[in-house]
């Protein structure tokens, strides 16, 4: 199936989801899990991606199909990517390190969170330079250009600011959970934690995830409350083009825009002279009353594709969902949580597990239909 780590015990998304559920404490799995709201946008992205329906070619000559794409420069062998999330150490021990490391070992793009538990500088090393650096704009000039700095001194290709978080998301699971970084000790978290004793014991032998990015503007022992306040002065969260186009001036790099929803922000993109953008509605954890991403995404590719590179995250979870996107329009698909449930899953064998079954996935697609390459998708998507 893959020339990598396969677990043939779970050989879908599914199956892993059942897994990490067993497997990490509750607060960290509805996290993981969670929308926000009534939970509406979350079902509507994939539901709507699946709507989409393919035309097989069962008689048309077919030697073989290729998954490589080029994006920015560089050619990866698939067309898909792992999408920033925040708070990876805290749904498993070393998450971030685990995926970085397995998409450096299949060629695929890894983007990091400002939020998450991995520095840039680790994640720079793990994958030789290669990964992405996603953006949350701190309200301070000077945070934001020392972490502009900090990436571009390691090597970062591709800048993505954030853009759908001008609000925290109002997420019911995590209020009611009482979610904190890290995990605030009561007794609800203790019982679970105490119920997940691989969980427990390796984020003992790890030590407790911290914010290793933003570790240098931190003061030191912040309690709960403390950090709360900490978080919301260090991010100004809205963004406007004034503060893109003075990241512009500043990033020598690629930039994306991801949370892109509409054409008016596609074509604000292009005139602030972005080399792509992301369509996405943060997996459905920001506004519940928005449309699914594939359909703004649709209607953006047939009309400005070819000006910016479109891309999409927020709802795939499979490779037939991977091909489904592209036969819409897209050029190259992110997914988040996916990644996030195999490594809660089986651990440091998730990164490896979950690429090789969606790289398969996907070309047993491909060969389904008579697809020979990445871009040849949108000829077999029923009209």
């Amino acid at each position: 199936m893959s020339k990598w780590a396969y677990n043939s015990s779970y050989p879908s998304i599914d199956d892993l989801i059942k897994r990490a559920k067993k497997k990490v404490p509750r607060f960290a799995f509805e996290y993981l899990d969670g929308g926000c709201n009534e939970d509406v946008n979350l079902v509507r992205n994939t539901k709507e991606i699946r709507d989409v329906e393919l035309i097989p070619q069962y008689l048309t000559k077919h030697t073989h199909s290729d998954m490589s794409t080029e994006l920015f420069g560089h050619t990866y062998d698939a067309p898909f990517g792992i999408a920033p999330v925040g708070l990876q150490g805290l749904m498993w021990p070393k998450a971030p390190e685990i995926l970085a490391k397995a998409a450096f070992r299949h060629n695929v793009p890894f983007i990091l969170s400002t939020v998450t538990t991995m520095s840039i500088e680790k994640a720079s090393e793990l994958t030789e330079g290669r990964a992405w650096f996603q953006l949350y704009h701190p309200a301070k000039d000077e945070v934001r250009d020392d972490i502009l700095k900090r990436a571009d001194t390691a090597g970062c290709p591709v800048l993505v600011l954030l853009s759908d978080v001008p609000t925290f998301g109002f997420r019911p699971r995590d209020i009611r959970n009482g979610l904190a970084m890290p995990p605030s000790m009561t007794v609800n978290n203790m019982l679970q934690i105490m119920g997940r004793p691989e969980w427990a014991l390796r984020t003992l032998i790890n030590g407790q995830p911290n914010f290793e990015t933003l570790r240098p503007y931190m003061p030191k022992n912040l309690n709960m409350k403390q950090l709360g306040k900490f978080m919301d002065q260090t991010f100004s969260g809205r963004l406007n083009e004034d503060k893109i186009a003075a990241i512009r001036d500043k990033w020598k790099g690629k930039i994306v825009l991801k949370g892109v929803a509409s054409e008016e922000d596609t074509e604000k993109a292009i005139k602030l002279g972005l080399d792509g953008i992301i369509v996405s509605n943060h997996g459905g954890r920001q506004l519940d009353a928005g449309q699914s991403s594939i359909v703004p995404m649709t209607r953006i590719a047939e009309k400005y594709k070819g000006q910016i590179k479109v891309m999409m995250d927020s709802g795939l979870r499979s490779g037939p969902d991977v091909a489904r996107t592209l036969a819409s329009g897209a050029e190259f698909t992110f997914m988040g949580r996916s990644f996030m449930y195999s490594v809660a899953a089986l651990g440091s064998q998730g990164g490896d597990h979950i690429i090789g079954m969606l790289k398969t996935q996907l070309l047993q697609v491909m060969e389904q239909i008579c697809c020979e390459r990445v871009e040849d998708f949108p000829n077999f998507k029923v009209r």
